[in-house]
């Protein structure tokens, strides 16, 4: 007796989620957030601040901005932004000032000294900075654009 071979009896090719590529793609991925977090991490201890502090500071020394669009920009609650910024502020780091757009608004703002501290922690990141290096400058063009399509903010 011949069997014929239906398609519901073929072994499913795997989904686009789960191909060996895809699965290999999502591990290095994590492995370069993980490390990047880990360097941040120890950078930050160096200057006797939290990740989370470090990563308030280094927003902050962009530009300044109110306590919610950090928050938004960190993915957490407004109520840790402002025991981040009070910790900062106690340490000479960060200041509130009223917004000249609104002045209803308090920005946080680096004072010099929180400049100067963001700017050694920036410096000592040499993980993310030394392979992006080994990249010539159009890879890093693509990368930047495969990212902010991953993130859904277009290329």
């Amino acid at each position: 007796m011949a069997t014929s071979s239906s398609p519901s009896s073929a072994a499913p090719s795997p989904s686009p989620r789960t191909d060996p590529l895809t699965l290999e793609v999502v591990e290095l991925i994590g492995t370069v957030v993980a490390r990047y977090y880990e360097e941040y991490e120890e950078a930050a201890s160096e200057h006797s601040l939290t990740g989370a502090q470090a990563r308030v500071l280094g927003l902050l020394s962009i530009e300044p901005m109110p306590m919610r669009r950090i928050a938004k920009k960190l993915k957490c609650e407004p109520s840790n932004i402002t025991g981040i910024i009070d910790r900062l502020e106690a340490r000479g780091l960060v200041e509130r000032r009223p917004d000249p757009a609104d002045r209803r608004v308090k920005l946080a703002a680096p004072t010099e000294e929180g400049v100067r501290v963001a700017r050694g922690l920036r410096d000592s990141l040499n993980f993310a900075r030394e392979p992006l290096a080994e990249l010539s400058r159009e890879e890093r063009v693509s990368l930047r654009g495969l990212l902010r399509r991953m993130l859904g903010e277009g290329a």
